[in-house]
């Protein structure tokens, strides 16, 4: 890791740097796949699995009897963990429900919004080095709650053409409809575009890699939507010298095991945490069984010291973390002045695993700067809100002559004279 004491604030810009994912360079590679997919729609997919995921398959089907099958090989000391992780997710964010409320703007003008569920959409999640079975309950569990009515999973089999059980159990849990074998990039298109098993969606979720991340930028150009941009995974820790150095570096580690483009990002405003975190970070990476990966993401990662607290919280807030740990003696004090964040984690005990697994929040997050912009996944991201208004005559009478003048300044005639054939009516009825 990188240590960095009391930078210039011209300085900055270059310190904050992200490791890179350019996948515009993977549009043309992409969107040949994706092309590929919609024409020929599971012939392709098959193709796909056999190149790319190295399995031949007859159907991109999960069947009932895989189901079932799953749920006798996964522990029950982890099915306990599922299911009390899908209890919590489910109690925070079925708070997040809207309750529209009618407003009168002026007499005879009521309007109000309707939370409506977007019907059909598609989780993604990755195989890969880790089976993100935790993924699942964070992206099906909302979908649930906010009553989408087809939840459609993809992820990629193995070798033999078997979905992890975990992945299975965590599907049924969540309330998932149904599930495909289908991994990379052909996953993204399937659901994008629909295939003759898999049905199309509305809106597509889930991480992935660069191909996945560039497979979603492509389709959400015109054909669907999808959660967020999404860049490689980050935490930043941000501490002052009451920190426990063993804790900071155990945070930092977990986020360093992701993958290789990760990174980790220690601000403080004390030189000997500093220090002793880098020689924690040393001790605990040796005993990390992805201790190789690790390695690589670290080389991304840096021990930042700044002057003071004020410059901790101008450098956070510029670099917009996705996931905060404050491990400070004033945390909540601290906290009020994070403005750009992703999910924050607060106290010696509140390790950012809490979030990724069980505390409840979810942890779909924006990475890459943008918790400038965007929030991470909710139930919001899950439904649309309808607006409505109703005018009854004397709120006509009130507001039409304004909706006149607006319009005939803004030369759209017809527009003014939908308002007068009406007010014209009131005049004769009246």
């Amino acid at each position: 890791m990188k240590l960095i004491n009391n930078p210039d604030k011209s300085q900055w810009a270059e310190i904050l740097k992200r490791p890179v994912m350019n996948t515009e360079n993977l549009f043309d590679t992409v969107r040949e796949i994706i092309d590929r997919v919609r024409a020929e729609g599971d012939r392709a997919v098959l193709e796909m699995e056999a190149k790319f995921d190295k399995v031949e398959l007859t159907s991109l089907v999960v069947t009932e009897a895989e189901l079932k099958e799953a749920e006798t090989l996964v522990d029950e000391k982890l099915k306990e963990a599922i299911r009390l992780a899908k209890q919590n997710i489910e109690t925070f964010h079925a708070a997040q429900r809207f309750e529209g409320k009618k407003v009168e703007t002026m007499p005879g003008v009521t309007c109000w919004q309707k939370a409506v569920a977007i019907e059909k959409v598609g989780l993604y999640i990755p195989g890969g080095t880790a089976p993100l079975f935790s993924t699942v309950l964070m992206l099906a569990v909302p979908a649930k709650i906010a009553g989408c009515r087809e939840i459609v999973l993809c992820t990629p089999p193995d070798r033999e053409g078997r979905v992890h059980p975990a992945i299975l159990f965590a599907a049924q849990v969540a309330g998932v409809n149904r599930i495909f074998k289908a991994g990379g990039v052909q996953a993204i298109a399937s659901m994008a575009y629909g295939t003759e098993s898999v049905p199309k969606v509305y809106k597509i979720f889930g991480p992935g890699n660069q191909y996945v991340t560039a497979a979603k930028q492509l389709v959400s150009l015109r054909d669907v939507a999808i959660d967020m941009p999404a860049g490689p995974s980050e935490v930043e820790v941000l501490a002052d010298e009451t920190a426990d150095p063993i804790f900071v570096a155990a945070d930092l580690l977990s986020q360093a095991e992701h993958g290789v483009d990760s990174q980790a990002m220690l601000i403080t405003t004390s030189e000997a945490l500093q220090q002793a975190v880098k020689a924690e970070v040393e001790r605990q990476l040796e005993l990390l069984p992805r201790k190789e990966i690790a390695e690589k993401s670290l080389a991304n990662s840096k021990l930042i010291v700044v002057k003071d607290m004020e410059e901790v919280l101008e450098l956070t807030n510029e670099y917009a973390p996705e996931h905060l740990i404050v491990e400070t003696a004033d945390y909540m004090q601290v906290a009020e002045r994070v403005v750009n964040a992703g999910s924050v984690f607060l106290g010696s005990l509140s390790p950012e695993s809490a979030g990724d697994y069980a505390s409840g929040t979810n942890h779909t997050l924006p990475t890459n700067g943008y918790a400038k912009a965007y929030s991470g996944v909710s139930l919001d991201s899950f439904i649309r809100k309808i607006t409505f208004q109703e005018i009854r005559p004397e709120g006509m009478k009130n507001i039409g002559p304004a909706i006149e003048e607006m319009a005939a300044n803004e030369h759209l005639d017809a527009h003014k004279n939908a308002v007068t054939v009406r007010l014209g009516k009131l005049k004769i009825e009246n």
